[in-house]
C-alpha cells in the first residue's frame, strides 16, 4: 500500500489481502494466519495492512454480520423514534445497549416526518419486538415512536472492492 497526496494505491498482495478480508474469514482460531497462508504472506503482514487501514480511516471498523433469520429470529422492526435533540446522546446509547438492538442511529428529522433517533430490533416473534419496544418506550420515557415492520430482506452482503 503506497500513499500520496492522492488517493491510496494498492498492491496486487494487498488486493489480494483485502479480498480475503471482505469475505467470509476463516472459521478458526487464527484467520488472519490463514488469510496471510492462502495469499502467500505472513500474519504480520495481514496485520499491519489492516491497521494502516484503520488508522488511515480507510477502514472504519472490522465485525462480524449476524445472519439474524439463520439463528432463529425471525422477526424485526426498525423503530423510528421522536426524542428531543438534547437527549438523544443520553438516550441512544441506552436503546443501543439492549441485546436485541443491531444498529441505533441518529438522524435528521424532515417536516412531515419528526423522528430522529432509530433502532433495529429484532426478536423470535413479532411479540417479541412489541415486547423490546415497549421496555425502550419505559425506560427512556419516549413515548412518540413509529414502529417500521420489514417486508422483505433485500440485501446482506458487505461491499466488494478487489
Amino acid at each position: 500500500m503506497t500513499e500520496t497526496d492522492g488517493p491510496t494505491t494498492f498492491t496486487d498482495l494487498d488486493k489480494a489481502i483485502l479480498r480475503q478480508v471482505q469475505a467470509t474469514l476463516p472459521d478458526s482460531a487464527t484467520p488472519f494466519a490463514d488469510i496471510a497462508r492462502a495469499v502467500g504472506t505472513s500474519e504480520a503482514h495481514v496485520l499491519d495492512l489492516l491497521g494502516r487501514l484503520a488508522e488511515n480511516g480507510a477502514i472504519r471498523r472490522f465485525g462480524a454480520t449476524l445472519r439474524h433469520q439463520q439463528a432463529g429470529y425471525r422477526a424485526n422492526v426498525m423503530v423510528a423514534w421522536r426524542v428531543p435533540e438534547p437527549d438523544v446522546d443520553r438516550l441512544g446509547p441506552i436503546m443501543a445497549a439492549r441485546p436485541e438492538v443491531s444498529h441505533c442511529y441518529h438522524r435528521e428529522t424532515c417536516p412531515d416526518w419528526p423522528y430522529n433517533l432509530y433502532t433495529m430490533v429484532h426478536g423470535r416473534s413479532d411479540e417479541a419486538c412489541r415486547a423490546v419496544v415497549e421496555a425502550l418506550s419505559r425506560d427512556t420515557g419516549i413515548t412518540d415512536f413509529a414502529m417500521l415492520a420489514s417486508v422483505k430482506e433485500l440485501k446482506k452482503v458487505s461491499m466488494r472492492y478487489f
